[in-house]
């Protein structure tokens, strides 16, 4: 190995700094856009779609581990809003205890700084039902639309846009460090799942750029 290689150490400070920097941010941004208009979109979306996913906690994220009692999981909850293509808009992580319904102020913020404002409508599932989630948002210039299951539910039921959400959550679990929550900081666990997804977008615009 080349002696002139920087340590490990150095290459994770370096790292750290980007991230504090935003630079991933700036990146998942420009390449969100880039997709959209190769798609036939407008660069900025005017929709969302907002879920959350319980990781189980892991010796190193223990001490800020909470219980979420709808998963039946200890451990950190991220909170994720994405495009109707299924592209990174926000993303923030909370002990699992915390309820997601008090989470939607913080995100419908952080989407409108992410896509100057354009985003009119968000996608919820059932968890997100009530004046509080809708009024935060709506404070956002963004109105909740709840879609429910169907009253005769029987077996998997595919729901209209939620499943954007859920397909974006599963790419994110093919990344063996999103399984459970490994971090001490949950800062980093949020940084590292940006740069997961911009790894993600990447591939896609080197694909079109192929002409795949």
């Amino acid at each position: 190995m080349p002696n002139d290689l920087p340590p490990w150490s150095a290459v994770y400070q370096q790292s750290r700094r980007w991230m504090e920097a935003g630079c991933f941010d700036a990146l998942v941004s420009d390449l969100r856009a880039v997709l959209r208009i190769a798609s036939g979109r407008r660069a900025e979306p005017t929709a969302a779609i907002i879920d959350s996913r319980t990781l189980r906690s892991t010796p190193e994220s223990g001490s800020r581990a909470g219980y979420d009692g709808a998963k039946r999981k200890k451990g950190s909850k991220l909170h994720m809003a994405v495009d109707t293509l299924g592209h990174l808009l926000a993303l923030h992580v909370t002990p699992a205890s915390r309820d997601d319904r008090a989470e939607v102020g913080r995100l419908a913020a952080t989407i409108q700084d992410a896509t100057d404002e354009s985003v009119e409508l968000a996608y919820v599932d059932q968890g997100y039902t009530g004046e509080k989630p809708a009024g935060a948002a709506r404070a956002q210039g963004i109105a909740l639309e709840v879609v429910r299951l169907p009253e005769a539910k029987r077996g998997f039921v595919l729901l209209p846009r939620r499943w954007v959400v859920e397909r974006s959550f599963a790419w994110a679990t093919r990344c063996r460090r999103f399984v459970k929550d490994y971090e001490r900081y949950a800062s980093t666990l949020a940084s590292l799942h940006v740069i997961g997804f911009a790894c993600f977008m990447l591939r896609n615009a080197a694909m079109l750029a192929q002409g795949a």
